[in-house]
């Protein structure tokens, strides 16, 4: 099976960007930005690199674990904190954005409390848990509300 990875990504302003799904027939959802880990890539920092680049136009100036999940596919995803030193959205460039029939994809910024993480339909579901005992303990660099 392909391994996935996605990144928990900080803003230089303390906030997270989440990407909000809004597909035909389906509520509004939340995911981390990220992708499957292709064989050109030199592993998961890599692919994770290459993804935000194409997902949100973005560059990385700190890469470290977070957790490593199952998704309902039984897929390993494994997730990572991202700290951010640029995104532009409307310069992504990811092959899932040209196909009509996803969806729409907007990108959002969340405050880094309890309370906002605990808001969201985050998918997979099990790394709200995740991100909120994180969020609690400080391990996100943000507040812990």
């Amino acid at each position: 099976m392909k391994e996935r990875v996605r990144a928990v990504l900080l803003t230089p302003t303390g906030t997270m960007l989440v990407i909000n799904r809004v597909r035909p027939g389906r509520a509004p959802y939340q995911v981390l930005v990220g992708g499957g880990v292709e064989d050109e890539d030199a592993g998961r920092e890599a692919a994770l690199v290459r993804e935000i680049r194409e997902e949100i136009a973005g560059t990385v100036t700190a890469l470290r674990p977070l957790c490593e999940l199952r998704n309902d596919r039984g897929e390993a995803e494994y997730f990572y904190v991202a700290e951010l030193g640029s995104w532009n959205f409307d310069d992504r460039s990811g092959p899932e954005f040209a196909r009509a029939d996803r969806g729409e994809y907007l990108l959002r910024e969340v405050p880094l409390t309890v309370e906002a993480v605990g808001a969201l339909n985050l998918m997979p579901p099990q790394l709200k848990d995740v991100l909120r005992k994180a969020i609690g303990a400080g391990g996100l660099g943000g507040a812990r509300h």
